[in-house]
C-alpha cells in the first residue's frame, strides 16, 4: 500500500522562538515535513527557489526583503507555489496587499496550531479551506483575485488566468515564457488547456470569451 507523501513546508519568520517552535511542532506531525527555514526575505526566496516546497508560511515583516516583496518575487519564479501569510498584522491594508501580490491565504499568528495544520493540508491538496482562522477578508480577496468577481465556473487555474491576461495584452508565447521564467513548451501547454476549458480554438476567441465571463 502506498503511503501518502508528507506535505513539505518552508517557514520564513524573523522571530527565532516562534519559527523554531513552529518548526518543531509541525515536524512532529507524520504528514508534514519541514524542508527549510529563513529569517529574512532574501534567504527565503533563494532557498525556496532552489528547493520549492508544497507550502510556504511567510511572515509579513522581515528584515531586508519583506514578506510581501518576497511573495511578489516568488510569484514570478514559482507561480503555482502555495503561500500562506502568517502574521501578527490583521488590518485590512496588510491582508489586501498580501493577497494582491499573490498570497493564497492570510492567517493570524494567534491561530490554534492544530487548525494551522489543517489549513496547510487543505492548501497543499487544493481543497477549499473554510477555517475560521483563515481571515474572511483574505478568502474574499482571493476569490476576487482569481475571478474578478465573475463566473467561477471556468475552472481556470491562477497560472492560466495570468497567462490569459498576457494573451489579452498581445504577448507571444515566447514573451509570456520570459515573464513567468518557464519554457515556451510550458506556456504552450497552458494555452492549450485554456482553449480547452473555454471551449475555443484561438487566442482571439479565448480573450473574447474570458471578457464575456468577466474573467479578465
Amino acid at each position: 500500500m502506498n503511503e501518502k507523501a508528507a506535505v513539505t513546508v518552508f517557514i520564513a519568520d524573523d522571530h527565532p522562538i516562534l519559527r523554531i517552535g513552529l518548526s518543531m511542532y509541525l515536524e512532529s506531525k507524520p504528514n508534514i515535513r519541514i524542508v527549510g527555514e529563513a529569517d529574512n526575505g532574501f534567504d527565503a526566496v533563494d532557498a525556496i527557489n532552489q528547493n520549492p516546497p508544497d507550502v510556504v508560511l511567510m511572515d509579513v515583516d522581515m528584515p531586508g526583503l519583506s514578506g510581501i516583496e518576497a511573495i511578489r518575487v516568488l510569484r514570478k519564479t514559482l507561480p503555482d507555489l502555495k503561500i500562506i501569510v502568517l502574521s501578527t498584522y490583521t488590518k485590512k491594508e496588510y491582508v489586501q496587499e498580501a493577497m494582491l501580490e499573490g498570497a493564497d491565504g492570510y492567517v493570524a499568528k494567534n491561530t490554534k496550531i492544530d487548525e494551522l495544520v489543517k489549513i496547510i493540508e487543505d492548501f497543499a491538496e487544493d481543497r477549499e479551506c473554510h477555517s475560521p482562522y483563515l481571515l474572511n477578508l483574505a478568502v474574499k480577496w482571493q476569490h476576487m483575485r482569481q475571478g474578478n468577481g465573475g463566473d467561477a465556473g471556468h475552472n481556470l487555474t491562477k497560472t492560466e488566468i495570468r497567462v490569459l491576461k498576457n494573451i489579452a495584452e498581445g504577448k507571444t508565447n515566447n514573451e509570456i515564457a520570459q515573464i513567468h521564467f518557464v519554457s515556451i513548451e510550458t506556456i504552450k501547454t497552458h494555452v492549450q488547456r485554456i482553449f480547452k476549458k473555454l471551449e475555443v480554438s484561438n487566442r482571439m476567441e479565448a480573450v473574447a470569451v474570458a471578457r464575456k465571463k468577466n474573467i479578465l
